[in-house]
């Protein structure tokens, strides 16, 4: 398994998205991924997960120190008290004393960055995040971000597909010494895995659709992908990106798709994103 290296992070390169998995079918999920040898989990408070996600932890029967698991505070809760009380009950829910890292899952239009980047570095102060960090960040957000921060931060999770530019964030990011870790980065299936570039490569290298974009995805400079499944037989395969290489050409070819511009995640609450 690929690692990033960011800010004294070692972040695996492929993790475990498990936004929309709930209950008993997210920790029998979660626990198979383990078992196949996932060491990266994302979760979030605001998906309702986190309980089914630390009972697949334990059950693994992995020595804490080999899981990197993520999870985020919602927007709504980035008041110092707030995002501290949310750290809290996250994990309580998980059944753990410390997350990998800790994010900020999009930035508040109402509550001051400065607050919330004093109060995400004293969680991680305290010990409950070993690592801290943003989610949904624009490069300009981004900035303002590292320089409020009075701890390093080592990740910026946005969506990333090779439907969607993200050029100017991954730039940031790599200038900060960052990962960017993409989710939904196989978009939604269906169109992008039909697109010649992705077609042409799967086939010269007897591979899925899937496996190449996920395969663009960690051949370009810290980046990591934490696909979402909801079929067990799925994780194998997204697992299995890390015994080829696409050439320059393939690479150059999926990378013309960011002309789409097509963006999933996009809220009367998100930021002003980048433009190409």
């Amino acid at each position: 398994m690929k690692h990033l290296s960011a800010n004294g992070a070692r972040i695996p390169a492929l993790g475990l998205g498990t936004w929309t998995l709930e209950g008993r079918a997210c920790t029998d999920l979660v626990a198979h991924a383990l078992s196949l040898g996932y060491r990266h989990v994302d979760t979030a408070a605001i998906y309702g997960n986190e309980r089914a996600v630390g009972e697949a932890i334990r059950a693994s029967g992995l020595p804490r120190r080999e899981i990197f698991l993520t999870t985020k505070v919602w927007w709504t809760g980035l008041a110092a008290d707030a995002l501290r009380r949310s750290a809290m009950e996250s994990l309580k829910r998980l059944g753990l004393d410390h997350v990998d890292l800790l994010l900020v899952h999009w930035p508040s239009p109402a509550i001051p960055l400065a607050e919330t980047m004093a109060a995400l570095a004293a969680v991680r102060e305290e010990g409950l995040a070993r690592h801290i960090g943003v989610s949904n960040f624009p490069s300009r957000l981004l900035e303002e971000a590292v320089c409020l921060s009075p701890a390093p931060l080592v990740a910026n999770q946005v969506e990333y597909h090779p439907y969607l530019d993200q050029t100017r964030v991954h730039a940031a990011c790599r200038a900060h010494g960052m990962a960017m870790v993409a989710y939904c980065p196989l978009y939604r299936g269906g169109a992008l895995l039909a697109e010649p570039p992705v077609v042409e490569a799967a086939a010269r290298h007897g591979r899925t659709p899937a496996q190449v974009v996920l395969r663009w995805h960690v051949q370009q400079e810290d980046v990591a992908v934490i696909p979402r499944t909801r079929r067990m037989e799925r994780l194998a395969e997204n697992a299995g990106i890390f015994d080829f290489s696409l050439d320059e050409a393939e690479m150059a070819a999926i990378g013309r798709l960011r002309s789409n511009g097509r963006r999933l995640c996009d809220y009367g609450f998100s930021p002003q994103w980048d433009t190409p």
